[in-house]
């Protein structure tokens, strides 16, 4: 039995030391918000939080996890970046077919609640590791700046 802090409660769960941490969420705790991509930690789309740093959950053992604290989109709106990024993104119209969003909302919340004003090329930098299938890269960019510019309170 292991005890995990996510979206700011503490979980008890049994799991295997080397489980990855998104089918520990996923299947046993039931927090289905973040997706199953790749499993080799290359598309984002199991993008969370640990420590407030964007992670692969696909590629990250549960054991990692202990005395972390992490966070799913669940929770992401929680954070005051996060709702910024979120309101931005529907804002801008950035989803297509959406599968990829959360973690794109994830990484782009780490990008800002780090990088308040990010150029484009640091906004390259920091999603490149969130593949969009339906191509939404030039929306995304704008909510990204759209966010940036609502947290320091214009636009």
């Amino acid at each position: 039995m292991r005890t995990i802090r996510l979206n700011g409660e503490e979980h008890r769960l049994d799991a295997p030391d080397d489980m990855p941490l998104l089918w520990a969420i996923r299947d046993i705790l039931g927090f289905t918000g973040t997706k199953f991509g790749c499993g080799m930690g290359l598309c984002g789309a199991c993008t969370m939080h640990m420590d407030g740093q964007p992670i692969r959950s696909c590629v990250t053992p549960i054991s990692a996890a202990e005395g972390r604290e992490i966070t799913t989109i669940e929770a992401i709106s929680k954070d005051s970046v996060g709702e910024k990024v979120q309101q931005a993104w529907v804002k801008v119209g950035v989803p297509q077919c959406g599968y990829c969003q959360c973690g794109q909302v994830m990484s782009a919340t780490a990008l800002l609640s780090h990088n308040s004003s990010p150029k484009d090329s640091e906004i390259d930098e920091a999603m490149s590791g969130n593949i969009c299938r339906c191509g939404t890269y030039s929306r995304i960019r704008k909510a990204i700046h759209t966010a940036s510019a609502e947290l320091k309170g214009g636009a």
